[in-house]
């Protein structure tokens, strides 16, 4: 069990306390506390300033979860899933990234999911190419990594490959803008 280091009260805290013991009766047979100094105030005081309309606070805005390609992400039910899992939801737009460096198909996904997602487009088909490496391409490996990514992830509610067989091309399903 380790110990605790005793952290040690600055000079105002310790007027505050005394300010505050200095307010309260002593029990019988003990001594008060001796009156505090009083506190310097600054020069110059920020003015106060306060909000046009109060408003409660607000919740931190959660970020989503982070999303897998083929995993049905919490919020879509059973029946949605099943449909764009299968392929039934035809794809509105379709993005190929083949022959792109990684920089440069990052750009263009970045650039296609947002204008898409403005456009109120609900499904778009991303193709990256099985690859030829053990793991698939560079542009396979990293795409779930740029859906998770903070610029994109508040756009995408699902991701799965159209069919079984192609694992070069992902559906993926854009929350509905708010």
């Amino acid at each position: 069990m380790a110990l605790r280091a005793r952290k040690t009260l600055s000079e105002t805290d310790v007027r505050e306390w005394a300010n505050y013991a200095s307010r309260i009766t002593p029990l019988a047979g003990r001594a008060p506390i001796p009156a505090p100094e009083p506190i310097p105030t600054p020069a110059i005081a920020a003015p106060i300033q306060h909000p046009a309309h109060p408003t409660s606070p607000r919740p931190a805005p959660s970020s989503p979860s982070s999303i897998a390609v083929g995993n049905q992400p919490g919020g879509l039910d059973n029946s949605s899933w099943n449909r764009f899992r299968s392929g039934k939801l035809t794809a509105q737009r379709t993005l190929d990234l083949h022959g792109r460096t990684a920089q440069r198909a990052f750009h263009a996904l970045h650039a296609f999911l947002h204008n898409a997602h403005a456009d109120h487009v609900r499904c778009v088909e991303v193709i990256t190419g099985r690859g030829s490496g053990e793991h698939g391409g560079i542009l396979k490996r990293e795409f779930p990594l740029w859906l998770n990514l903070p610029a994109l992830r508040p756009l995408v509610l699902a991701a799965s490959h159209p069919h079984a067989a192609n694992s070069g091309s992902v559906r993926l399903l854009l929350r509905r803008p708010k």
